[in-house]
């Protein structure tokens, strides 16, 4: 079912945000558990080069039980397209019904924390630095959106900067936000519960519940209402 609105654009149904989340089959746990015991975590990182990028069905589950068994925790209807990668993934704890696009890339740290709420959608080739990291349920990442948690203090300045120490701040995204295609958070923001970050938007400071945010760097637009067309655009129509 669709409908049109003005200037010719089409609203139709969205799919990941309302699709069920089917029961895992019956033989995914004890996949998963003889995953984990017989290689561990460095044979489990070993072992997803192998189904990293294939599209098969055998590629597929495969990819979704070894997230289950690396994770420190992980629920039920995962999804990882070909190509998605991590780094620390015994740091994430991810929720049901989470869609893991196309060469996305999550980088966690050994002493870190990486939490991805319930039926959040993540678009291909978005990319995380989830040293500190919460997302909340029901979040949308546009494809190649970028979470930056760290950055060198760049002192002392006769030292090259790379060579700095790293300062980690927390990153959170509040339930049922959007980030938009491309746009980038930086370190030590929180994106507050239904709002929108527009496409390209570089987000330097906190972003008010049910706001509209876009720029560079991102300021306020405008706050969601029932008549805003975005707010009723599917995932997919927005990123």
């Amino acid at each position: 079912m669709s409908a049109n609105r003005a200037g010719g654009a089409r609203v139709v149904h969205a799919v990941h945000g309302r699709q069920e989340r089917p029961a895992d089959p019956a033989y995914q746990a004890g996949l998963v558990e003889e995953l984990r015991q017989a290689y561990g975590r460095a044979g489990l990182i070993e072992l997803y080069g192998r189904f990293a990028t294939g599209d098969g069905v055998v590629d597929t589950m495969m990819r979704k039980a070894i997230w289950q068994a690396i994770t420190r925790s992980c629920g039920t209807g995962l999804q990882v397209a070909g190509g998605a990668g991590f780094k620390h993934p015994e740091t994430f704890e991810i929720g049901n019904g989470v869609f893991i696009g196309a060469q996305a890339y999550i980088q966690g740290r050994f002493d870190g924390r990486c939490a991805i709420g319930d039926n959040v959608w993540i678009g291909p080739m978005a990319y995380f630095d989830a040293r500190d990291l919460v997302i909340e349920d029901s979040v949308g990442w546009g494809p190649g959106a970028k979470v930056l948690g760290s950055t060198h203090t760049a002192l002392p300045v006769d030292v090259p900067i790379i060579r700095t120490d790293l300062e980690i701040r927390p990153v959170r995204i509040g339930a049922e936000a959007d980030i938009g295609t491309n746009a980038t958070i930086l370190p030590g923001v929180t994106i507050g519960k239904g709002a929108i970050v527009g496409a390209g938007a570089v987000v330097v400071s906190d972003v008010e519940p049910f706001s509209v945010v876009a720029g560079v760097p991102a300021k306020f637009i405008r706050w969601r209402s029932e008549n805003d067309p975005m707010t009723n655009m599917s995932r997919e129509e927005r990123s």
